[in-house]
């Protein structure tokens, strides 16, 4: 019984590979302008409040960034935690250079389509080299969409 329904899970996405390639040639992707999916995700953002370590922006959930249950999609969450817990790193004086180290990210809500949202990021740490931020998304009722802890690698610059 499990490996019938395992079968058709395989086969359903199998049909689900084959119709996103059928939709988006290669060549179209690849034709895409670099910062394309930064963009794509960002769009509509907008900053409400900056203070040494901490940012706070709002958004507006578009129908773009939502998976096949209506609701915002975990990977575009990922692309907002990333996105503004790199910003808020710039609000603590620390440069970002570099590229990030970890991400956990517990989600606990859904946020559906045109539904404003907010996220805040907070400096836990800025070092040398490493810094650390958490990253919430909440409803206006105050419910929270998703917690994140982001570390990232600052790019500690070169002493030669």
């Amino acid at each position: 019984m499990a490996s019938a329904s395992a079968a058709a899970a395989m086969e359903k996405a199998q049909l689900l590979e084959e119709a996103a390639a059928e939709s988006l040639p290669t060549e179209q992707v690849d034709a895409l302008p670099s910062g394309f999916y930064d963009a794509f995700v960002l769009c509509g953002i907008r900053v409400h409040a900056v203070e040494p370590g901490r940012l706070l922006c709002h958004f507006t959930v578009p129908a773009r960034l939502l998976n096949s249950g209506n609701f915002l999609h975990g990977g575009a969450t990922a692309s907002l935690v990333d996105l503004v817990g790199t910003a808020v790193f710039y609000t603590a004086g620390a440069q970002t250079r570099g590229s990030p180290l970890e991400m956990n990210i517990s989600y606990l809500d859904a946020a559906f389509s045109d539904e404003e949202i907010d996220i805040e990021a907070k400096v836990l740490r800025a070092g040398k080299a490493v810094g650390v931020a958490t990253v919430e998304l909440k409803k206006k009722s105050g419910k929270i969409i998703a917690q994140a802890r982001y570390s990232k690698y600052l790019g500690a610059s070169s002493k030669l």
